[in-house]
């Protein structure tokens, strides 16, 4: 199963570093990642992950990617792949 987690917010040193810590923690695999930093001060990164073998339940992973925006002040998302795509049809 597959789910895709999007981060948005001021940029600065150990935004990577620390969402990605997240997942490694919860034993999910990064399938692909894409970030940029918008006019020098936007941060903006969507991955792809892989949560088949997640040690944690969905909503453990959505908990914990919900403390880690708080702790960065900025906007995380964490949602099944099937919604973001339904979400995002054209």
């Amino acid at each position: 199963m597959r789910a895709i987690v999007t981060v948005f917010g001021l940029d600065r040193p150990g935004i990577i570093a620390r969402v990605s810590g997240v997942l490694f923690a919860a034993n999910i695999n990064i399938l692909d990642i894409s970030q940029t930093v918008l006019r020098d001060k936007f941060f903006a990164m969507t991955m792809l992950v892989d949560i088949g073998e997640s040690t944690l339940s969905f909503d453990g992973v959505k908990q914990r990617l919900d403390e880690c925006a708080e702790e960065l002040k900025m906007d995380i998302r964490f949602q099944r792949e099937e919604i973001f795509n339904s979400m995002h049809r054209v």
